[in-house]
């Protein structure tokens, strides 16, 4: 699994197939409908389609929704484009062995502007880390020094702020009613800052996927994805994935490299919280449960005896964190907090990102079939200062 994406869909030649069926049907549809109207036995309006609709009709038809459906991209694109963002980060590591000069990495990225003092919400493995230089590209070329205010590993987020004002902000969609088969467009500087602002299109291909990845920090297990066909490419991470109304649905963040048109980004409703924080506050300290959990799909595939009807299914708990202090354990079934159903992983995190750091909450687990509270004060993240 590569932290990119890669992969396309076309339909040109499927659509004159489509025509040439059409065109067939329609014939042997009006040699019935003639026969019929001899014997005086069929009504003429029974079947008023296959005498109105011609396979030109439906091949007409299709390049009119084809061309409508080009101009809800370009509309679409158009309206997001100045929001995103190129973003070059420098690491510096140096050779404590042979006491040498520091090697210099060089990275390279994409990010979307989420507010108009300056917030850009793009991916931790491209600004997460600590760098020691970061570079933030705007749409009209102009370059600005950023920093990272906050990140997370595990779902692979973070936020970088540029100095200034009035910076054109995207506007954020709802990811938590997707559909498969929606329009689905990706805005990035793929292949290096050379093709800034690149736009591919494509549909849903499918919701709530969980992909393994293998990161610098270790394994990491990244939940309820959406899966998308658009085209992306290297140098696309972080940047936003958008529907048809140009409103931010997701961030782009891996690609299957094995596979073509299969990509991945984090629904959008996960960053809202943190994203609302920052533009409230300036600040946000990310709330500790100290719990890693499974969704239940998930979790069969470890434990093919679970029947988990609901819930999430917890499989690690940190014993310096306040679940383990309240009294949950693994193997716990979470399936609620402060009363509101959590069915997965991407809705738990949401509700703890949604309280603050020594905020009371009321965690519901089902422990060998029997439902059972826990009241805990959530901490601070391990390592946030």
């Amino acid at each position: 699994m590569d932290r990119h994406h890669g992969g396309n869909s076309g339909g040109r030649g499927r659509i004159g197939k489509i025509a040439l069926m059409a065109v067939v049907s329609s014939l042997v549809m009006g040699l019935f409908m003639t026969s019929c109207t001899a014997g005086g036995n069929v009504q003429r309006n029974a079947m008023p389609q296959a005498e109105e609709y011609s396979g030109e009709d439906l091949t007409k038809q299709m390049d009119v929704e084809e061309s409508r459906e080009s101009s809800s991209v370009t509309k679409a694109a158009n309206k997001v484009m100045p929001s995103v963002v190129g973003i070059t980060t420098i690491h510096q590591e140096e050779d404590t062995v042979f006491d040498s000069n520091p090697e210099v990495i060089e990275g390279v990225g994409s990010g979307v502007i989420v507010s108009e003092q300056g917030h850009i919400l793009t991916n931790d493995h491209v600004a997460g880390g600590d760098p020691d230089e970061i570079r933030v590209i705007l749409s009209n070329g102009e370059v600005l020094e950023g920093r990272t205010l906050w990140s997370d590993p595990v779902l692979d987020l973070a936020v970088v702020k540029v100095e200034g004002e009035g910076f054109p902000a995207a506007q954020l969609g709802d990811s938590s009613n997707l559909e498969v088969g929606e329009l689905a467009i990706a805005i990035g500087t793929p292949l290096g800052l050379q093709f800034q602002h690149t736009v591919t299109s494509g549909i849903i291909s499918a919701l709530n996927r969980t992909v393994r990845i293998s990161t610098e920090r270790g394994e990491n297990f990244m939940e309820d994805l959406i899966q998308t066909d658009a085209s992306i490419n290297p140098g696309n991470s972080g940047g936003p994935l958008i529907n048809r109304d140009g409103r931010v649905i997701g961030i782009n963040t891996v690609k299957v490299i094995s596979a073509e048109g299969i990509g991945f980004a984090i629904p959008i409703e996960v960053a809202k919280p943190v994203i609302d924080s920052f533009k409230a506050t300036g600040t946000f300290e990310t709330p500790y449960l100290g719990v890693f959990a499974y969704d239940r799909e998930v979790a069969k595939f470890f434990n093919r005896g679970l029947d988990i009807p609901k819930g999430v299914y917890v499989t690690y708990i940190d014993p310096r964190g306040p679940a383990y202090k309240a009294g949950i354990r693994e193997r716990d079934i979470i399936t609620d907090i402060d009363n509101k159903s959590v069915n997965r992983m991407i809705e738990l995190r949401t509700e703890i990102f949604k309280k603050q750091v020594g905020s009371d909450v009321t965690i519901t687990v089902v422990r060998k079939g029997q439902p059972r509270d826990f009241t805990l004060k959530l901490a601070k993240r391990p390592g946030d200062g």
